[in-house]
């Protein structure tokens, strides 16, 4: 199936090729190739707005998921039909990141690499990043894109 890529800031300069391969890589890794994944590239802005609503937490962040499906970790989705071939969302929050890679010294590009060793449901969570300090965990709402 597709990973539909999208960047959605102009603050930084985002490598799409080896995100999407990146992200293709772990889906079949976790055994998931089959499903689609929408991964949006967002601004400070809107990852502030996105976590203040689904999350009461208005600060910005590094990673926001928003899966289709309600499964335990390490499960996939047991689809009925072809529209529920779909993993979710994922807002990476790359102008955040940016900032922490400057304050850190990190390669900017190596830290969207995605880690198919993390062991939790959520695709969104197997990307490297730091999350917001002081919010809580996230509510795994499907955000609607209309």
């Amino acid at each position: 199936m597709s990973v539909a890529l999208r960047n959605a800031q102009r603050s930084v300069l985002v490598r799409r090729a080896p995100l999407r391969r990146a992200v293709c890589a772990l889906r079949e890794a976790l055994g998931a190739s089959r499903f689609d994944v929408g991964l949006v590239c967002a601004g400070n802005g809107l990852m502030r707005r996105l976590n203040g609503a689904y999350r009461q937490c208005p600060e910005p962040t590094d990673v926001l998921s928003f899966p289709l499906h309600r499964v335990a970790a390490g499960e996939l989705p047991r689809p009925r039909c072809q529209d529920e071939y779909n993993l979710g969302d994922i807002f990476l929050g790359v102008e955040y990141i940016h900032q922490q890679c400057r304050d850190t010294g990190e390669d900017f590009d190596s830290v969207l690499v995605v880690s198919p060793t993390a062991d939790s449901g959520s695709p969104g969570s197997v990307f490297r990043g730091r999350t917001a300090r002081g919010c809580p965990p996230g509510t795994g709402e499907r955000l609607p894109l209309s």
